[in-house]
């Protein structure tokens, strides 16, 4: 436990100032947005109700699908997509608080201003505002708490964020890591929350000392949170290593940050990114190392819907991403890492169970599980159309359920990864896919061009090329998945078995 406490207390600096440096900027950008536009439709019920309804659109979208769709919009990841999204997250309680409280104020206080020969400009500095800040500042208390809390769904774009504790700690069943960061983040929504507090009591009370206080508070909150930042700019940029969100990325990961740490690197490591986001930060020079597989590639990027050879699905994979990206791939780690349909063994042997057209005489009758993103990929499509697979139920699920609720019955059928030590752990029979639905996933190592040309960064990571097989990669996955060590021991015993200098 004290080792697992020192190692995300060390990642603490990186993970809350960059939650602190992407709440206090996209805060910042609601109140520069929405307190002009306040006043400007505080007078105008059209515009206001016009104003009103579109920022309550925009709050209607899942904030993980707007931060998704700005990475392609913006063409980049990480802090600029997770800065847009969270800043249009942050206008509506802010624009509606402003609206609210300058049209609340009673009409004989703005006559009576006008009367002693305030213009409209006097009126609203010295009248208008004054009165409506306590409900303004309300406003912002609103918003602060949700961009803090939403601020945790910016990892899948790949920014540094508490999030990053909680993604991988569900992905790992790290529950340390997990409560780490939902404490972190409530507490800190919290006392950012009672900060502003102090601002409104001093707009109500016009108190110097709560202004004072709740000024001198955030200051050192937003200073201590910046210093990880901070630090990290004066050091100057360092290759980011990043990985997909499932635990063999985060051991990867791990692994190839281990290598390049050995060979003199400062390396910044980015857990779960999603494939999109991925490849484009390759593509851009703002992801230097990542390993994906050639199935991906395949399915995903070159869009097909047939399966070849692993040497075709390979090449073409690696030639596709050169040509189209400017992602250079080193080369096959070794092994391969499927999806493959599993039942719990003494189901499929009472079934009568074996292979994938076994199942789809009995599928009527039985639930079917994937992970998130199966349903939406090409391989689900080959899959149900060429086995004529109709299930009972289809259920998407977080991958790191899904070998649990496969043994205990709560689905009959999961759709897991072949590398997996779950699967035997769970005493679940992987069924033959004697039609071959599935193409080949084998492990590749991707360089941005800008690593590429580096040759002491390649020359780190080339021992790494055919080095781990499937057995290697299986008992390093076992090592977090079922004996609940960290990422990072699992990937110094995987590399201690490589090579005897670790």
């Amino acid at each position: 436990m004290d080792e697992a406490l020192t190692e995300l207390l060390a990642r603490f600096p990186d993970y809350f100032g960059g939650h602190i440096l992407l709440s206090v900027a996209a805060m910042a950008i609601g109140l520069v947005v929405s307190l002009p536009l306040g006043v400007l439709a505080s007078p105008r019920p059209m515009i206001s109700e016009t104003l009103l309804g579109v920022a309550g659109i925009l709050q209607t979208i899942p904030s993980l699908a707007v931060l998704v769709i700005m990475v392609p919009l913006l063409g980049v990841i990480g802090f600029a997509p997770a800065l847009v999204a969270l800043s249009l997250y942050s206008v509506l309680p802010i624009l509606a608080n402003t609206v609210t409280g300058l049209q609340g104020i009673d009409p004989s206080l703005v006559e009576a201003a006008r009367g002693l020969g305030m213009n409209a400009r006097q009126m609203l500095r010295q009248v208008q505002l004054p009165l409506a800040m306590p409900v303004i500042i309300s406003g912002v208390r609103t918003a602060t708490v949700l961009t803090v809390g939403t601020a945790t769904l910016a990892t899948p774009v790949g920014a540094l964020c508490l999030g990053n504790y909680i993604f991988s700690g569900l992905e790992t069943n790290d529950m340390t890591a997990t409560i780490f960061g939902c404490v972190c983040t409530a507490l800190l929504a919290v006392l950012l929350d009672q900060l502003v507090r102090l601002l409104e009591v001093a707009a109500r009370r016009r108190s110097r000392r709560h202004a004072l206080l709740g000024a001198a508070g955030l200051a050192v909150v937003v200073a201590g949170g910046l210093y990880g930042p901070a630090a990290n700019w004066l050091r100057g940029p360092a290759p980011v290593v990043a990985a997909s969100n499932f635990t063999e990325q985060y051991i990867l990961a791990a692994a190839l940050k281990a290598e390049l740490q050995d060979a003199g690197f400062r390396i910044e490591q980015r857990d779960g990114v999603g494939n999109t986001v991925l490849f484009l930060g390759l593509k851009h020079n703002q992801i230097d190392c990542a390993v994906t597989y050639s199935g991906d590639v395949w399915a995903t990027l070159l869009k097909r819907r047939d399966v070849a050879d692993r040497v075709t699905t390979f090449e073409l994979s690696r030639q596709y991403l050169r040509e189209h990206y400017g992602i250079e791939c080193l080369g096959p780690l070794g092994f391969e890492n499927s999806y493959a349909l599993a039942m719990h063994r003494p189901r499929a042997e009472r079934l009568g169970i074996r292979s994938i057209a076994d199942l789809a005489a009995q599928a009527s009758g039985l639930s079917f599980a994937g992970d998130l993103a199966f349903f939406e990929r090409q391989e689900w499509g080959n899959l149900r159309d060429q086995y004529g697979l109709h299930f009972k139920e289809v259920r998407p699920m977080d991958v790191s359920l899904l070998y649990a609720a496969a043994e205990e019955g709560a689905v009959d059928v999961a759709c897991v990864y072949t590398t997996d030590a779950r699967i035997l752990e769970r005493n679940l029979v992987i069924l033959d896919d004697p039609r071959q639905v599935f193409p080949p996933y084998d492990a590749m190592l991707l360089l941005s061009a800008q690593a590429a040309a580096d040759a002491r960064f390649v020359a780190a990571l080339r021992p790494l090329v055919r080095a781990i097989d499937v057995d290697r990669m299986r008992r390093a996955n076992l090592e977090v998945d079922v004996r609940h060590r960290s990422p990072r021991d699992a990937a110094r015993k995987l590399l201690s078995e490589l090579s005897p200098k670790h």
